[in-house]
């Protein structure tokens, strides 16, 4: 399974915004991700509830994995991002 650890790059952490550009694209992918604390339970990436629920703040490591090496870089990469900036 391919997993990759990224750092929260959202000023505000993965909260509404960002939560929700996030699993809207796991949604379109079409392709299962999760999304965990390190040496926590994964949560479902398609789902924004479930991503406020890590209460992940700017600079935690997230970790990301899924059934698809292409979707995990896409998520990751949106995981990166300041995805609350105007």
């Amino acid at each position: 399974m391919p997993s990759t650890t990224v750092t929260v790059g959202s000023a505000v952490g993965l909260h509404a915004r960002p939560a929700t550009l996030i699993a809207e694209a796991v949604t379109a992918l079409g392709s299962p991700v999760t999304l965990a604390l390190p040496d926590g339970d994964p949560v479902d990436a398609g789902s924004a509830l479930m991503i406020m629920t890590l209460g992940a703040e700017k600079g935690a490591s997230i970790v990301v994995d899924g059934d698809d090496q292409a979707a995990v870089d896409q998520i990751a990469a949106m995981v990166e991002q300041d995805l609350d900036a105007d």
